[in-house]
């Protein structure tokens, strides 16, 4: 089995890559500005899913398939690309739209549900290639190739969702305390959901320019 020297390191870089900005991350912020927290938490176990899915898909070497075809890995890149486009576009004009909105009427494009916070954030995860890129070219570098390489790639694969998971869920509760004390500022909230927003796009656009791994 795993090494808990190898254990150590990968949770520390697993860690450090989880704090780094990605679409799971921006999708949390928004949907927290937009919905409040809890709809920010929800959004946080629907990309905690989507990364499971790719995990599972690694460990029966889905992923590697998708990544060695050129047509398959473009086919989900540009999926992904344009749903996280039609996402951060989404995001910008609801906030135009409801700029003299009050931040706690819960109407219109404020507020989706945690149930459809949730189901966006399973696809804004699973239609990233890049995810499966990582686990592919990521955990292989600590699992022992004489034990049982499925299981040690599932057990890495946990606990690297397990840490992005708890960082989008410390950006929810951080959006929520920035949507709660700008309830009188309308325009700062507006502002803080066309960032969000803006991000998302740019992301999208980042994701169908990259090419395939090699």
């Amino acid at each position: 089995m795993i090494d808990p020297t190898q254990l150590a390191l990968f949770t520390g870089a697993a860690l450090l890559l989880a704090v780094t900005p990605g679409p799971g991350l921006f999708y949390v912020a928004a949907r927290t500005l937009a919905g409040g927290r809890g709809e920010g938490v929800a959004s946080s176990f629907g990309t905690a899913l989507g990364g499971m899915a790719h995990v599972v898909a690694g460990s029966l070497g889905v992923s590697a398939l998708v990544l060695a075809s050129a047509n398959l890995f473009t086919a989900l890149k540009l999926a992904g690309a344009a749903y996280l486009v039609w996402l951060g576009a989404r995001t910008i004009l609801a906030a135009r739209r409801e700029a003299s909105a009050s931040i706690s009427a819960g109407r219109g494009e404020l507020s989706i549900g945690p149930g459809r916070a949730f189901r966006e954030g399973v696809l804004v995860e699973a239609l990233n290639p890049k995810t499966a890129a990582f686990f592919l070219a990521f955990l292989p570098q600590f699992v022992d190739p004489a034990g049982p390489v499925a299981v040690q790639f599932v057990l890495l694969g946990t606990v690297s969702v397990a840490l992005n998971t708890l960082a989008d869920i410390v950006v929810a509760f951080a959006a929520g305390e920035v949507r709660s004390g700008a309830a009188a500022r309308p325009s700062l909230v507006r502002r803080l959901r066309q960032a969000s927003g803006a991000g998302m796009v740019a992301l999208g656009v980042g994701l169908a320019a990259a090419g395939r791994p090699t």
